[in-house]
């Protein structure tokens, strides 16, 4: 699977007994450390919307947009951390860079029991937003994009896990040591991260070229190596041209804008509305802990069908322009709030999870653009840039357009903005599908027709002498 687009990022695949001895351990250490790092970055940032409906909003004295507020602030933090990540893991080795932060943001989510008041909240709460800015993009950048299905898919299910966990800890540990059970939450999430840090140091590998990691014998290392394709040696550098060879290209303006707005299709579930709707009706705690569980269940499932289908048919301009129009249809069924009832509701909060889907659409997408110019340093700077463009968005999308007061009455401006986001990018993604016709003609041509199989969403291959099967062909 995803043949083609693994030999442009990461070369041909294993025939020799060692090779596929040294693709299992990689796949192994990376995925596990990459995809369980993931699923507690979200997992520690969603406990504050769970711990909201189960006894901060009072104890805190939080009130009005306050939970709205908190999520600003996080996502500021977060996209000031983008760039120095970005640049950093070219300068510390990601295994020690990574593990470092996993250990950091640990201990800032016990913190999180620690606060009283807003202020504190905040203040703890924007740390953590710098520090996990390391995580998505990072590994992005580490894992490549054909595991990238599962890789979204593991940030979704620790959302999902932060409402069960919710529920479970606070019927059990509620008024412990004296403590409420929505600060034994943030205790317990940071205490339960740890471990996966403590794996980072000792087995995650870093790159062929830089890693230390014991699992590898220097056979494997080198054999690493030789299976990479070649990169410029420009391309490893982090010089003042850094910023020529990314905000001076085509392709990091395209790709920032694309993901910016895309990230916006998954307002109504990012945002929490379904959560803040059903506190604000009157549900239950263990409802509210429960139900919107559907959300992430749905987006594990959406990603995971749409990361599959991308990797049969190499395409993806026509599943990005699905997921937008689902996401109108969402909206519109939204915006009829007082004409619909309650199972209309949580039919139409289930049928947003879908937007998740978008995520291995866009950054396979951008991974096999990037790759092409050979620049590593410049790849990473626009990986991160995505993601802090997006969260630029986030920084007062949510305030302004669904915030907590609005959730008795169906985030109405917020439904009306959905409509316009998604209108958007079905044009924006028609200039990414013209871009990539342009950088394949490029690449085919500089490199006398090198290349063979890449996988574009153009209908053709790139032909060339690197070993793959001339009988098969890219499609889109």
């Amino acid at each position: 699977m995803l043949h083609k687009t693994k030999v442009l990022l990461w070369g041909e695949s294993a025939e020799t007994a060692a090779e596929r001895k040294l693709v299992r351990k990689i796949d192994f250490f990376i995925l596990t450390f990459c995809c369980v790092s993931y699923f507690f970055n979200y997992l520690d940032r969603a406990s504050i919307n769970n711990a909201y409906v189960s006894g901060t909003k009072e104890d805190a004295g939080l009130g009005g947009t306050d939970i709205n507020m908190l999520s600003t602030v996080l996502t500021i933090g977060y996209i000031l951390g983008q760039v120095p990540h970005a640049l950093a893991i070219h300068v510390v080795a990601p295994r020690i860079w990574f593990p470092s932060m996993i250990v950091v943001w640990a201990g800032l989510t016990m913190a999180m029991a620690g606060c009283s008041n807003f202020s504190q909240l905040a203040a703890v709460r924007f740390f953590q937003g710098v520090i996990e800015a390391s995580t998505y993009a990072g590994t992005q950048y580490m894992i490549g994009a054909w595991y990238f299905g599962l890789f979204s898919a593991c940030g979704q299910a620790g959302t999902m896990f932060a409402g069960i966990m919710m529920t479970a800890i606070y019927n059990s540990m509620d008024g412990l040591a004296g403590y409420p059970g929505w600060k034994w939450v943030f205790i317990v999430d940071g205490i339960i991260t740890l471990p996966i840090a403590v794996f980072g140091f000792l087995y995650f590998p870093d790159l062929p070229e830089t890693t230390t990691a014991s699992c590898l014998t220097l056979e494997e290392k080198a054999l690493a190596i030789s299976r990479l394709p070649p990169k410029t040696e420009k391309g490893r550098k982090l010089g003042w041209d850094i910023i020529k060879r990314t905000l001076l290209t085509v392709n990091f303006w395209l790709l920032v804008i694309l993901w910016g707005f895309c990230g916006l299709l998954e307002a109504y579930s990012s945002f929490t509305c379904m959560l803040l709707w059903m506190k604000s009706d009157g549900y239950s705690l263990q409802k509210n802990n429960h139900y919107p569980l559907g959300i992430q269940a749905v987006a594990i499932v959406a990603t995971i069908v749409c990361a599959i289908t991308l990797d049969v048919s190499g395409k993806r301009y026509p599943w990005g322009l699905l997921v937008c129009t689902v996401q109108i249809a969402t909206a519109i069924i939204l915006l009829c709030w007082n004409q619909i009832g309650a199972g209309t509701k949580f039919a139409a909060f289930y049928l947003a999870g879908t937007s998740f889907a978008i995520q291995p659409i866009v950054f396979t997408w951008a991974n096999i653009l990037l790759s092409r110019t050979g620049d590593e340093a410049a790849r990473s700077v626009t990986l991160y840039s995505m993601n802090g463009s997006s969260a630029t968005f986030f920084a007062f999308w949510g305030v302004l357009l669904y915030p907590a007061t609005d959730a008795s009455t169906g985030f109405h401006k917020g439904g009306i903005a959905l409509i316009c986001v998604a209108g958007f990018l079905m044009m924006w993604m028609t200039l990414v599908l013209m871009q990539d016709k342009r950088t394949l003609k490029m690449v085919s041509s500089a490199n006398n027709a090198s290349l063979e199989g890449v996988e574009v969403d153009l209908g053709h291959q790139e032909k060339g002498n690197i070993g793959v099967d001339s009988k098969e062909k890219g499609s889109m």
